[in-house]
């Protein structure tokens, strides 16, 4: 008998420490070093069994990271698997990210207004510092993923 390790495609990511936000948002530093903030409000509404951990901070509050850092828990029928959080994309989108994928998609304002269904005014906005929606950073992120593809 071989006592070789066989490994196969990307290893499953693993958690260092992570720290609740506000707003059901979660800072989760990887074992690589790099972090991650991740916004669990879909999740948590788009399951029965999270219901606990929609309106109570306390419990919320108290997440800790598995023994293994394959996962983030809170008691013993609540919690997230590493590879889910893992999928999740970052929660916030910086006015410097928006300007930087407009460079990558090689799109005007006007070019971006109309990929995103919105006026050129608010691009101009988020281009330099207004807040970026939700919905506005997850398109944006897609637009970007399909110029890759």
């Amino acid at each position: 008998m071989s006592d070789d390790i066989i490994t196969v495609g990307k290893p499953l990511p693993r958690i260092a420490h992570a720290v609740p936000l506000d707003n059901r948002k979660v800072k989760v530093i990887w074992t690589d070093g790099s972090i991650k903030v991740v916004d669990l409000s879909g999740a948590l509404a788009s399951r029965r069994i999270y219901i606990p951990l929609r309106d109570d901070d306390g419990l919320f509050r108290s997440l800790r990271v598995t023994d293994y850092g394959d996962g983030i828990e809170w008691n013993d029928e609540l919690d997230f698997s590493a590879l889910w959080l893992d999928r999740l994309p970052e929660a916030e989108f910086t006015n410097e990210e928006f300007r930087n994928a407009m460079d990558v998609l090689k799109l005007s304002n006007e070019g971006m207004a109309a990929d995103l269904e919105i006026s050129r005014s608010q691009v101009a906005e988020y281009k330099k510092d207004k807040p970026i929606p939700r919905h506005i950073a997850l398109a944006t992120r897609y637009l970007l993923g399909r110029s890759a593809a």
